[in-house]
């Protein structure tokens, strides 16, 4: 598998991101870049990303989780971020990227952690979860969801998949401000950008609103099936905080909320003022419902 590793001059001075990289080995000699922060002796926070972001999404989070007295841990999937990037698509699947992520969990070894997962980051992380339960003490998610390729996906979904796809040029820092609320400022737009010298490296992000299992038929789907029965038997806390401008995923929260014996009883929240890239419009209200549930934990 020929992947790239984007030249880390691409990464100086981006604005509200100085944090020390931390890389691991997946897969066959794959990179995989996250950010450790916060004391160790905190409970980990684990803060997963989705397409076409990266674990800058989360810079302000990881400030006010860790300021708080949590360790944070905000993986960049491969494909993305300061991560090895495969460069054809069809090194790319649903079943890789979970595979990839395992490796990750496993070499972190954490316990009682908690997840906040948004976009793929809940379509990845919420399997983690079905497959390792016993490392999870509770789980937050924000825009995102578990598919089985059943139902009608949105029509703005479809739009999104379908431009991903044709798109000559793949504008990952103008995808990010076009689905975010409050106007970002040029180095930002720069900072989501900065993974991709050029489109060789933009394989993963490209192709990643084609894996989305929207029918019966598609990868996922039977893993997907298995993960929610371990979901509909959770009783630990889950908790949603979705954003009330997100054509993509919104009502997604209901379906949780319906399902998992965990979400009862929670203070779910829908957060007014926040785009599909909540992370970017209302992080503090995001990090107060997180630290919240880690509070109720203990």
């Amino acid at each position: 598998m020929k992947s790239l590793r984007t030249p880390d001059a691409r990464f100086e001075n981006l604005p509200d991101y100085d944090f020390a990289p931390s890389f691991c080995e997946v897969g066959d000699g794959l990179r995989l870049h996250y950010v450790d922060a916060g004391p160790r002796e905190g409970r980990t926070i684990i803060l997963m990303h989705g397409e076409p972001s990266w674990s800058y999404l989360y810079r302000f989070m990881i400030r006010q989780l860790t300021a708080a007295g949590f360790r944070v841990l905000a993986p960049d999937l491969i494909g993305f971020g300061k991560s090895d990037k495969p460069t054809e698509l069809s090194d790319y699947s649903y079943t890789g990227h979970v595979a990839w992520m395992q490796q990750w969990l496993d070499n972190m070894d954490v316990s009682d952690a908690v997840l906040f997962c948004q976009d793929w980051g809940g379509l990845i992380g919420l399997r983690l979860v079905a497959n390792n339960p016993d490392r999870f003490a509770a789980v937050m998610a924000g825009n995102t969801g578990l598919p089985i390729g059943k139902g009608t996906p949105s029509e703005a979904f479809l739009k999104w998949q379908k431009f991903s796809q044709v798109v000559p040029v793949f504008p990952t820092g103008n995808i990010l401000q076009g689905a975010t609320v409050r106007t970002l400022s040029d180095a930002e737009v720069a900072a989501y950008d900065a993974p991709y010298p050029d489109e060789s490296y933009k394989a993963g992000a490209r192709i990643f609103p084609a894996l989305v299992p929207t029918d019966p038929s598609m990868a996922g789907v039977t893993e997907n099936i298995e993960a929610w029965k371990v979901l509909k038997a959770w009783d630990k806390p889950f908790l949603t905080g979705f954003s009330d401008q997100d054509p993509v995923t919104k009502g997604g929260e209901q379906v949780f909320q319906k399902f998992v014996p965990g979400a009862k009883d929670q203070p779910h929240q829908i957060l007014k003022g926040g785009g599909h890239f909540l992370q970017e419009d209302v992080h503090a209200e995001l990090s107060e419902m997180l630290i919240g549930l880690c509070v109720r934990l203990d």
